[in-house]
């Protein structure tokens, strides 16, 4: 087992450990505090046009199982799935508006940990909010719905505007892992560049492009990494200075520093920028251009509550431990006062204990160079 499943049957391992530590109060650094509550398997969040975060949900999964009708997903399947995945928008406040629900959410089976997928990230092209699909199509248990990217209306509808679980169907990696492959895939993040949206792939590994023009769809691979790198699980993605930055999973048992960060160019051109990280699931740059990297566990061989931590990566390629104490952490994303929002708790947890908390990382900004990204 080589890829993003490896994730979910953590659970697993951990047993009911993970489920208690998730509820015992973390350990956080002086710099972290909780900014909202009350969320449901929090993943990738944005700061909207408005000034709001909008935070994608994974859900709770559902009953609905479609063995039988299609393909299912070795090892963790069947998947069982529902329409219980939301986005939600959190004022400055911290009060927190459903912008819409009703969204695909599927989980594995109990026995692997019961790990849900649902909307795994969020963006925006002008004012218009797109979500990121990750527990749809017939392999998740939701044979109405394929994993893609939608448009959210302002009435709290929505439209799938691209199909990439037919997409992956059609254009498969070069080296697919075939003992927990995915045939509707399970996407991870998604950014912004140019008025295209760009999303990022675990079990397949690959990075694609989404241009949704007023006439025609038009989807293409920027990098196949199965390809270039081999099984790195690519989980993260942001963009700075004309390139992409993709932080990888790794396999399990996690080997600590063992993770990257890998620079892909828009032609699709891939080098190593940063090594000696870990259980990498957030990464992002700062206004001032500082690199920063969420990691979901450090020090233990396996996802384990309460031991993620964000690091600067300095310049030169040092790591400086910026935020710990952190629960099982799957996102991050700067907001425009400058402090990070990290998605904590966000798988493991019972419904409704996921939550955001915020990083003041000042003191980390004042006293260091930018990161140098070695472009030529």
């Amino acid at each position: 087992m080589t890829r993003m499943r490896q994730t979910l049957l953590i659970a697993a391992v951990l047993g009911a450990t993970v489920l208690t530590g998730a509820l015992a109060q973390a350990q956080l650094s002086d710099n972290v505090e909780v900014f909202a509550t009350g969320l449901d398997n929090p993943r990738g969040l944005k700061f909207g046009p408005d000034g709001n975060l909008y935070v994608a949900e994974g859900g709770q999964g559902g009953p609905n199982s479609t063995v039988g009708g299609c393909s299912q997903v070795p090892m963790v399947g069947p998947y069982t799935g529902g329409k219980t995945a939301q986005i939600s928008r959190l004022a400055s406040d911290s009060t927190r508006t459903t912008v819409v629900d009703g969204l695909p959410s599927s989980q594995i089976i109990p026995q692997a940990g019961g790990f849900v997928s649902g909307v795994a990230d969020v963006a925006f092209i002008g004012n218009t909010l797109y979500g990121l699909l990750a527990g749809a199509g017939c392999s998740h248990g939701v044979p109405d719905v394929p994993n893609g990217i939608i448009r959210v209306h302002d009435d709290g509808t929505w439209t799938l505007v691209a199909d990439l679980s037919a997409f992956q169907q059609t254009f498969p990696v070069q080296n697919p892992e075939p003992d927990d492959f995915e045939p509707d895939g399970t996407w991870y993040s998604m950014v912004t560049v140019d008025g295209s949206l760009y999303a990022l792939e675990p079990n397949h590994g690959e990075l694609d492009k989404i241009t949704l023009g007023d006439a025609a769809l038009s989807i293409s691979r920027v990098s196949d990494i199965s390809a270039s790198q081999g099984h790195v699980v690519p989980t993260a993605v942001t963009f700075h200075h004309g390139n992409f930055y993709v932080g990888d999973l790794t396999t399990f048992p996690l080997g600590q520093g063992a993770a990257h960060i890998y620079q892909i160019s828009r032609s699709g051109r891939s080098r190593i920028a940063v090594s000696g990280l870990t259980n990498i699931l957030g990464v992002a740059f700062s206004p001032h251009g500082h690199l920063y990297v969420l990691e979901n566990t450090t020090g233990n061989p396996f996802p384990t509550p309460n031991t993620g931590v964000v690091v600067r990566v300095t310049h030169g390629g040092g790591l400086k431990t910026v935020a710990t104490g952190l629960n099982l952490p799957t996102a991050m994303t700067f907001g425009p006062d400058g402090h990070l929002y990290v998605s904590n708790c966000g798988y493991g947890c019972p419904p409704g204990a996921g939550e955001v908390v915020r990083v003041n990382v000042a003191s980390s900004e004042n006293n260091s160079n930018v990161f140098d990204d070695g472009d030529e």
